[in-house]
């Protein structure tokens, strides 16, 4: 379901702007839609009143819980299911953050990610991308949103874009705890910035070969990494918000020394952090996780070149935390065995 969808359903049943706002934010927030100082039949027209529990039930059927995969870090998984039946997952991460999925799948096909596996099967709607923000927050609070779960949200930017735009208005969301994860589109270059919400931006930049790049992401748009960076840049001096380069470190792959001398090259002195997450490992993947050691060593050489970088560990790695994994998993489906090799 489209949040536009939604609001037609809201006008038809008689609600004005304010009512439909006050709907649509209970329900974000994931609170009961009688609450408030304002009783309901002091300020909801009857057909609407009348209409509540019903689209209550409507809407939490959009989004329901099938399991729940808590980690020792503090975050935790959620397979989640939606109104048709299909599965995607969310992640709750430690202090407040919510990852979502925007496709159940994926058309990139990302060589290290079990969601590109299975391809594409469907877009999600608006609705249904907020729908996981208001179960996760029946679960604890939530006050950062990042779409970098299943699928890729440039592929779906209409429904994205809808949710963001819900989410930072009455959503209580801020609109820089919004984080939009692409690999590199030049139609979310063009429509982010024109939104009444603009969200961050991270940007999934994994080398900075060209060549290498094509392997990694199969089908991601053909653009440089020069360019995506340039990009970037020039999003994130409009917006006021650093970009986030993310960086999937596969030994053997992306962690040698060409790769820091490109990263160097590239982002010493942009507005940006480059978060750098070894590789969760993903069964019938022939890519390696570095040692830590290895990681840590790699952001500390980067950080003497003026280049910010985070080392990240990869969240729910005792759960599967790898995105596509528990869904791959409770379907019974597995991965086929991939190798890549260093050119």
């Amino acid at each position: 379901m489209r949040i536009e969808t939604l609001r037609h359903k809201l006008r038809a049943l008689g609600a004005g702007p304010l009512h439909e706002q006050r709907v649509l934010r209970l329900w974000s927030q994931a609170l009961p839609q009688d609450s408030g100082r304002r009783r309901i039949a002091d300020f909801l027209p009857r057909a609407l009143r009348e209409a509540l529990p019903a689209l209550e039930l409507e809407l939490a059927g959009l989004a329901r819980l099938a399991s729940a995969h808590p980690a020792a870090d503090g975050s935790e998984r959620l397979l989640v299911q939606l109104a048709d039946g299909q599965t995607v997952e969310s992640v709750l991460l430690p202090h407040g953050g919510l990852c979502v999925s925007t496709q159940v799948g994926c058309a990139v096909g990302c060589v290290f990610c079990m969601t590109g596996k299975s391809g594409l099967l469907r877009q999600l709607g608006g609705a249904e991308i907020v729908a996981q923000v208001a179960l996760a927050r029946r679960r604890r609070p939530v006050g950062k949103v990042v779409f970098m779960g299943m699928g890729e949200p440039a592929h779906n930017l209409d429904n994205v874009l809808e949710a963001i735009e819900l989410l930072g208005t009455v959503g209580n969301v801020g609109h820089k705890n919004l984080v939009f994860s692409t690999v590199g589109d030049m139609r979310a270059f063009e429509r982010l910035p024109q939104g009444r919400v603009r969200p961050a931006l991270a940007l999934s930049l994994h080398t900075t070969r060209a060549d290498l790049r094509e392997r990694l992401l199969p089908r991601a748009p053909r653009i440089a990494p020069d360019e995506l960076v340039e990009q970037g840049e020039r999003y994130a001096r409009a917006t006021g918000y650093p970009i986030q380069y993310q960086w999937t470190l596969l030994e053997g792959i992306n962690d040698g020394d060409d790769e820091l001398d490109g990263i160097a090259r590239l982002l010493h002195g942009k507005y940006a952090v480059l978060n750098m997450i070894p590789y969760n490992a993903v069964d019938g993947l022939a890519f390696r996780r570095p040692s830590w050691e290895r990681a840590a060593a790699i952001a500390r050489q980067l950080h003497r070149r003026g280049v910010l970088t985070k080392l990240r560990q990869s969240a729910g790695q005792d759960v599967e935390g790898g995105c596509g994994q528990l869904r791959a998993r409770v379907q019974g489906g597995g991965a086929q065995p991939v190798t890549l090799v260093r050119a």
